[in-house]
């Protein structure tokens, strides 16, 4: 009966997570807690079943930025590909190297986000200017490096990206989770592939979230494109996913309750 408990939490982990990816970010932080801390999965077969989730919330999610018209692959096309080399790196790294590293230049960068969203919230909530265009000088290894760590541990990756798209490309809220969403299926899909190669999946409970994620992703692309206030609701959520990644990854939870 406890397994069977623990499998249905994480199921429904799985939807919480695949609505929190497609909105904001950092849902892997409720995927990984089920992989590694309760069925106490090696890392990096954690690292390798996640990916499958977050392959799948983009199916559910895409068809909606598509009808509603956030997906462009004309204006998107650029972008989306420096993140697809960069996951490929990203991915292969993993394979060797210890992720303890990245995961202190994580616990940095949410200390970091946090004033960056909440000062001036107003730039969240722009329009999508279409005249803008970084220089590639910045442009490709920020897009290359985040699909590095994208294609390495994935938590966190989608706020980061988010932070990039809206505040340093000038997307919308709605445009930049469109391309977020995208560029995750892709890059998951190759590193899934990449993983299964190596036999690292645990393609159960890999499944569980998996199916949960696809439903998540769903509720969160139908969300987001049909509700009028929806870009001031995932500031919010954005702000309560980066409180709580805080809390989490600097072990403070004990010292609040």
């Amino acid at each position: 009966m406890g397994d069977y408990f623990w499998y249905l939490m994480m199921f429904f982990g799985g939807v919480a997570a695949g609505c929190i990816n497609t909105l904001a970010g950092n849902g892997s932080s409720i995927t990984l807690y089920f992989l590694l801390d309760v069925f106490k999965l090696d890392p990096m077969v954690a690292n390798a079943s996640n990916r499958l989730g977050m392959m799948t919330q983009g199916f559910g999610s895409l068809p909606s930025f598509y009808r509603n018209g956030n997906v462009q692959p004309r204006r998107d096309w650029f972008i989306f590909s420096l993140l697809i080399v960069g996951a490929m790196g990203g991915v292969t790294a993993a394979l060797y190297a210890d992720g303890n590293a990245f995961r202190m230049v994580y616990k940095v960068l949410l200390l970091v986000l946090l004033p960056v969203i909440l000062i001036k919230p107003e730039r969240w909530l722009r329009s999508t200017d279409v005249d803008f265009r970084l220089p590639k000088w910045l442009l490709v290894p920020v897009c290359l490096g985040l699909g590095f760590y994208g294609g390495f541990i994935q938590m966190g990756m989608g706020v980061f990206l988010l932070l990039f798209l809206v505040l340093g490309a000038r997307y919308s809220l709605l445009d930049g989770n469109a391309l977020k969403n995208a560029s995750t299926v892709a890059y998951s899909f190759i590193c899934a592939c990449i993983f299964a190669y190596f036999g690292l999946i645990d393609w159960w409970l890999g499944g569980i979230l998996a199916l949960g994620q696809w439903i998540g992703g769903y509720l969160g692309g139908y969300f987001a494109t049909n509700y009028k206030n929806a870009g001031v609701w995932v500031h919010r959520l954005l702000v309560l996913v980066i409180l709580f990644a805080i809390v989490q990854a600097f072990g403070l939870l004990g010292y609040i309750f």
